[in-house]
């Protein structure tokens, strides 16, 4: 199919698929079962796929959505062989991801017009969200763009030692203040620094932990709300952080999340390591929220642009 094409570099592509071999392999081996000894898609045949995309994390709302469309096509081509059944799910799901998914990125790349473009990264601990911070001013720096950090996720000293680690590995500056400083201080620092120093992108880490939803929100206004002081229409993005191996667990962080702010968009990590690869189709089409990026290994490379169309050629090669 013509949507199919190799976007990325080889390299790129190779990473892709080894690191959504663990979900690759669990998802074949459930269908393969499933089809064993049929030679036609009928009912039996969808309520096996039906349970299959449900325990792989894809969702019960998101698979419910999949069926119906090879429901339709299967009423409209009158007959469906089961070998067909894996082209299927890889246009229908490419399609279910075009409907959030639109006009998305194919490069490491920020909006003109926004100088410093601030992005607001959120996450709980353990996301992953501190390594996808380094990793992207990483990526933004190779583009020849001038990146400050903000160290604004102030409850843990470990965060901000581990954001001082990347900021050094990396070479650009960190803004940060003493643990427990106020988190929103630590952003109006940053973002002055970004304007003084003639900075193209600002990303502020904050959010470390998932307190009650009242806190959270409060918190994360009043970020906002003092870095408008420096910058009106700041910030330009609000990136939420998943895990990708906690599953179901994910889906229940971007509910917490998107009720306490409004997120802009999603980066999806350590897919490298889980068969449970299946929870982006599913975050992606519930939250209407594009999955901007994808951790698929540790390397500083390995993060990388999401494009829904390589991630469905890959899962289902």
């Amino acid at each position: 199919m013509g949507l199919f094409k190799n976007i990325f570099s080889s390299e790129k592509k190779e990473t892709l698929d080894k690191g959504l071999e663990k979900s690759k392999t669990n998802f074949f081996s459930k269908l393969s079962k499933a089809v064993a000894g049929k030679s036609k898609v009928d009912d039996d045949v969808l309520d096996d796929l039906e349970e299959i995309l449900v325990t792989s994390d894809v969702g019960v709302k998101t698979t419910i959505k999949i069926i119906e469309r090879i429901e339709n096509r299967v009423a409209k081509d009158k007959y469906l062989g089961t070998d067909e059944l894996n082209q299927i799910l890889r246009e229908e799901i490419a399609g279910l991801l075009s409907e959030t998914n639109v006009g998305e990125a194919t490069d490491f790349e920020i909006p003109k017009g926004k100088k410093p473009y601030v992005l607001m990264v959120v996450g709980v601990n353990g996301v992953g969200k501190t390594t996808t911070i380094g990793k992207l001013a990483y990526q933004l720096k190779n583009k020849g763009l001038n990146v400050v950090l903000g160290a604004a996720d102030t409850f843990r000293a470990a965060a901000i030692d581990q954001l001082q680690v990347w900021a050094d590995r990396v070479d650009i500056p960190i803004i940060k203040q003493d643990m427990g400083s106020d988190p929103a201080s630590v952003a109006f620092d940053t973002l002055q620094s970004g304007v003084n120093q003639d900075a193209d992108v600002v990303i502020i880490d904050t959010a470390g932990r998932l307190h009650n939803k009242i806190n959270l929100m409060n918190e994360l206004t009043k970020v906002k709300r003092v870095m408008q002081k420096v910058i009106g229409d700041a910030p330009h993005d609000v990136l939420l952080v998943l895990d990708g191996s906690t599953g179901q667990n994910a889906f229940e962080q971007a509910k917490q999340f998107t009720a306490a702010t409004e997120v802009t968009s999603l980066a999806v990590t350590k897919l490298d390591g889980t068969a449970k690869g299946g929870v982006v189709i599913g975050i992606s089409d519930q939250f209407k929220i594009p999955v901007k990026y994808i951790g698929v290994g540790e390397g500083i490379e390995d993060l990388q642009v999401f494009n829904k169309y390589e991630f469905v050629d890959s899962f289902f090669k």
